[in-house]
C-alpha cells in the first residue's frame, strides 16, 4: 500500500475501485507519493509480505471524495481523500496498573453540547475537551507522552513507510432487493417467466416448516 499526504488531507490509493472523478480542491496542495518499504518474495504465484508490524494511536477522518494520482511512470491509480475535521483528541488513558490493559481514547469531530447525552458530555468534560461525537480506544504497548486534551498531529504520528490499517462505515442505501444487497443471480428473463429479480424458494413448506435465522433476503443495506 502507498501513501499520499498532504497538509489538509492524505489519498489511500484503491486498486480495487473503480472511480475516477476527481476533486475540485484537489490541485490547490502539493501531493507527495511515497512507497512503501516492504521485504517481499513470491511463493506459488502469491505475494507475500513479512514484516514486525506494532500497533499505534489511530486518527479518524471523513472521506472527502476520490480523485486520481500519476505516478512518475504515468500510471493512474485511483486513490480516497480522506479530510480531518475539528477533533482527534486525547480523551482518556487507561494503564495496565488500574484498567488492566494500556489504551489511548481519541475523539473526533466536534458537535454541540445539546447533541450529547449527559454522561457523554460528562466523560468529555474529566478530560478538559470539547463536545466530540465518536470516541474510538487504541489499545497499545505503552501510554508514556500521551494526557488528556491533547491534540493528535497526523505529521508526528505517521512516518514515511509506515503501513496503515483503514476501516470505516459504508454510505447507507437503504431497503434493497437480493440481487443488489446479497450479489444473487437474476431469474430467466424470457420464455414466459415472470420472476425476473425475485427471490427464490427460502425453506421447505413441512420440514422445518419456517425460515431460518439469518436467511439472506431482501432488507436495508449499507451503514455497516
Amino acid at each position: 500500500m502507498s501513501i499520499i499526504s498532504s497538509p489538509f488531507s492524505i489519498s489511500i490509493p484503491c486498486s480495487n475501485s473503480s472511480s475516477s472523478s476527481s476533486l475540485s480542491f484537489s490541485t490547490s496542495f502539493s501531493a507527495q507519493f511515497v512507497k512503501l518499504q516492504q521485504h517481499q518474495r513470491k511463493r506459488g504465484g502469491a505475494m507475500v509480505v513479512k514484516m514486525s508490524l506494532e500497533a499505534g494511536v489511530g486518527v479518524m477522518g471523513t472521506k472527502l471524495g476520490m480523485m486520481s494520482f500519476f505516478q512518475p511512470n504515468g500510471e493512474v491509480v485511483p486513490v480516497t481523500v480522506v479530510g480531518f475535521k475539528e477533533g482527534n483528541i486525547v480523551t482518556q488513558i487507561k494503564a495496565d496498573a488500574t484498567d488492566g490493559y494500556n489504551a489511548v481514547q481519541v475523539g473526533y469531530r466536534r458537535v454541540r453540547d445539546r447533541k450529547l447525552t449527559k454522561p457523554e458530555m460528562g466523560h468529555l468534560e474529566k478530560a478538559g475537551a470539547i463536545p466530540m461525537r465518536h470516541l474510538q480506544e487504541f489499545r497499545l504497548q505503552s501510554v508514556d507522552g500521551f494526557e488528556p486534551n491533547q491534540r493528535l498531529v497526523f505529521d508526528e504520528l505517521f512516518n514515511e513507510g509506515d503501513l496503515v490499517d483503514v476501516s470505516g462505515t459504508t454510505i447507507g442505501k437503504g431497503f434493497q432487493g437480493g440481487i443488489k444487497r446479497h450479489n444473487f443471480k437474476r431469474g430467466p428473463m424470457s420464455h414466459g417467466s415472470k420472476s425476473h429479480r425475485q427471490l427464490g424458494s427460502i425453506g421447505a413448506g413441512t420440514t422445518p416448516g419456517r425460515v431460518y435465522k439469518g436467511k439472506k433476503m431482501p432488507g436495508k443495506d449499507g451503514w455497516n
